[in-house]
């Protein structure tokens, strides 16, 4: 008889917990531990031989400590006789390092495709990639589970949709908001980003009439918050009217928490738990977090029935 075993790291564990009281499974958390050097140590404290085991580890800050903690629980797995491994990574580490963009340079978002693979993962399931081609760096099925259901509920709910206007901060996000803009049947308009420097990117002309419209900035992460910080000004002196945020992945590296509660121009800033706030950032009234934990137990529960994960989007 087949048989789901939860596993979760150490990265997540709200969501972790949430996702595992929807699917009404019991959740493993693996000893985990560090010798004095800093290495990890691991044991898996169930029985797990012929199971479907799914790890929930999302490699957010601090990356390298996240991303190795999974590669070691999926090789303790392995080495336990489970019968397949799946790695829900709601936040794919490296996803940026995608090609390469200098001379010399890695393309790590194989190289962690790569460590996965032999580590003993047998499928992978995330969310909202950077890169949408970092799936064929993969052997193995691989499973990209979108945040927009969730996002659009909570829009469709708590805005205004009648004067909203979908915004892309750079030419590259346009196809992702044009589908929100589709299923809100809204318009869209783009803002000409330049980029001069890794995290460093100056805002410029607003391509799209936003004059007297609620503007929302559609963004798959917010790092350092300066794209958007800059794109919700420039909006601002385009004449714009309220300015919101959405976006999957609250990566929030220093100083976004900053700009972000400093910023006059953005009214709300609407995120998802795929990576968890910190202390930092919960005390900022504007940051919505909504949950991802539904749709991740639903793409689990159908991933262990040999259902259709498509399916959930169509």
């Amino acid at each position: 008889m087949r048989r789901i075993v939860l596993v979760s790291g150490t990265s997540n564990p709200t969501l972790s917990k949430k996702i595992s009281e929807f699917l009404d499974v019991p959740l493993v958390n693996p000893q985990l531990r560090r010798f004095a050097n800093g290495e990890v140590y691991c044991e898996i404290e169930k029985n797990v031989r012929g199971a479907d085991v799914f790890v929930i580890q999302s490699t957010c800050a601090p990356v390298n400590e996240n991303l190795m903690e999974l590669l070691i629980i999926i090789d303790a797995l392995k080495r336990a006789s489970a019968n397949s491994i799946t790695a829900v990574m709601p936040h794919y580490g490296y996803s940026r390092q995608d090609r390469k963009s200098a001379p010399r340079t890695p393309i790590t978002a194989k190289l962690v495709a790569d460590m996965l693979t032999v580590a003993g993962a047998s499928r992978v399931v995330t969310m909202d990639l950077h890169a949408g081609q970092i799936q064929g760096f993969f052997n193995i099925p691989f499973d990209n589970i979108f945040a927009s259901p969730v996002l659009l509920e909570y829009i469709t709910k708590n805005l205004n949709r009648e004067n909203l206007i979908c915004i892309s901060p750079d030419a590259g996000g346009v196809e992702r908001v044009r589908h929100f803009a589709k299923k809100l049947s809204t318009e869209l308009a783009l803002i000409d980003k330049r980029r001069t420097g890794p995290n460093v990117a100056e805002a410029m002309n607003v391509i799209g009439d936003v004059k007297g419209k609620d503007c929302i900035i559609i963004d798959d992460m917010i790092d350092t918050a300066g794209t958007l910080v800059q794109a919700a000004n420039a909006l601002k002196k385009n004449g714009a009217n309220r300015i919101y945020a959405a976006a999957t992945h609250p990566v929030f590296s220093h100083p976004a928490i900053v700009r972000l509660a400093e910023c006059e121009a953005l009214e709300q800033v609407i995120v998802t738990d795929t990576i968890p706030l910190s202390e930092e950032g919960r005390k900022v009234d504007k940051i919505k977090v909504i949950s991802t934990a539904d749709i991740l137990a639903k793409a689990i529960h159908r991933t262990f029935n040999h259902d259709s994960v498509s399916s959930l989007f169509i």
